[in-house]
């Protein structure tokens, strides 16, 4: 056993007699509370922290402890001692203790370690088309090496979407795993409005969903722009001024916007009368575009290994992560890491950046087959899950392996899903 074990069993021993001493004692009102330290310094979710100082209080009914602004479950208090559960998610922060009006900050910080577990909610490994739950469906990514469909979003009713290129149709997961037909015919692909089986797409590829959950998909193969309703009524709203990739919802406005994947692309936006205005020309090569919740526009750029920013209404460029023009896979900070022909990219309401290392045509054979997170405060980069090697197993963080990551979101509690183009799958992430 370590030493750093002995010191705290101690310490739990003088605060279950301690406690015993102090019980009649209160907390003196407006009079100075000290935090002197508190064990163990890092841990994940449910980790019971020992925090010792003065002033507390002996009724645990009176006392707030929280770290990084999440509330924490105190199940044990003493004037000198209190103790304490580490909620899920709560990331790393100072400690802060309250009783009634007063209240103290850690000088130190608690180091939150998350666990991020990865699963298969769908699709079996082999290409094909089949309804079903969980391995018993079946997916088309990979049945053309050259398909490079990334369409992947979450509504808020944890109900995930995917454009099944392969098969030229839209298919729903719901949150138990259940695979169905929401629009397009698996058995021919085509152009044609219409509500599910009757809709014809040629080559779905991305696709994103607004405030209503009406989902918008662009299909290079057709030119165009569909709307499609959560009942899996699909219209044509606009045709494209370029071969149409990508497509982001900008929520700060509710507005869509659209690039192709070439050198030198435009970025088009869908007004609400369907016209289209140019709004960036001559982008680096786009592998993935998303907006996060103030309206900054992020740019996976293919070609060039990095990730590029765009600030709201402005449109003013500046690299986030990653060396322009060499490729790698590399974490570190922001200049220091490297990216290898990143593709999907998506955002979390905290502005934390996600993305899909993966967007050579042989997807297999990249260096990256990890999902790297880039955080909102620094930039800095690190492995997500995944790793190097191209695999197909669940796991814990870099213990997991992916096959041509290729297209990523992110749901509104923050669980990431992961179109798994090689393995014919949907993955998702949770982080603890």
């Amino acid at each position: 056993m370590t030493k750093h074990y002995y010191t705290l069993l101690l310490m739990l021993l003088v605060f279950s007699t301690g406690c015993k001493k102090e019980d009649s004692r209160q907390h003196l009102s407006g009079s100075a509370m000290t935090i002197a330290r508190f064990l163990p310094e890092t841990g994940g979710a449910t980790t019971e922290i020992l925090i010792t100082g003065t002033n507390f209080a002996a009724d645990t009914s009176q006392v707030t402890v929280t770290i990084n602004g999440k509330r924490c479950v105190v199940i044990n208090t003493g004037m000198n001692q209190l103790m304490a559960i580490v909620p899920k998610r709560c990331g790393s922060g100072k400690v802060v203790v309250r009783v009634g009006n007063d209240s103290i900050v850690s000088k130190d910080i608690f180091n939150y370690i998350f666990t991020r577990t990865v699963t298969t909610i769908a699709g079996n490994g082999k290409a094909g088309y089949a309804n079903g739950k969980g391995s018993e469906a079946m997916f088309n990514f990979n049945g053309e090496g050259w398909y490079r469909g990334a369409g992947i979003v979450a509504d808020d009713d944890l109900n995930v979407y995917v454009t099944d290129v392969g098969n030229h149709c839209i298919r729903k997961i719901d949150s138990a795993g259940n695979v169905t037909l929401l629009a397009g015919n698996p058995d021919a692909s085509g152009y044609a409005d219409g509500k599910g089986k009757s809709a014809k797409f040629s080559l779905p590829y991305g696709i994103t969903i607004d405030a209503q959950s009406n989902l918008y998909t662009v299909d290079p193969g057709n030119w165009d722009i569909r709307k499609i309703t959560p009942d899996g009524e699909a219209t044509t709203i606009a045709w494209g001024k370029s071969e149409p990739w990508f497509i982001a919802t900008d929520k700060s406005t509710g507005q869509l916007y659209y690039t192709s994947a070439s050198p030198g692309a435009t970025l088009y936006r869908v007004n609400a009368d369907f016209s289209q205005t140019d709004v960036i020309t001559q982008l680096p090569k786009p592998g993935g575009i998303t907006f996060d919740q103030q309206g900054n526009l992020f740019i996976s750029c293919n070609d060039d290994h990095y990730i590029q920013k765009y600030s709201a209404t402005s449109w003013t460029a500046a690299a986030v992560a990653g060396q322009k023009g060499i490729a790698g896979y590399a974490d570190g900070t922001a200049a220091s890491a490297k990216f290898s022909a990143p593709w999907s990219i998506a955002a979390d309401v905290q502005g934390n950046l996600y993305v899909a290392g993966n967007g050579n045509i042989n997807a297999g054979a990249n260096p990256d087959q990890s999902i790297r997170f880039i955080s909102a405060t620094d930039a800095a980069v690190s492995t997500y899950a995944g790793g190097g090697s191209a695999g197909f197993s669940n796991g814990m963080g870099q213990a997991a392996a992916f096959n041509g990551p290729l297209g990523i979101t992110v749901d509104k509690n923050g669980t990431v899903y992961v179109l798994d183009k090689n393995n014919n799958a949907i993955r998702k992430i949770i982080s603890e």
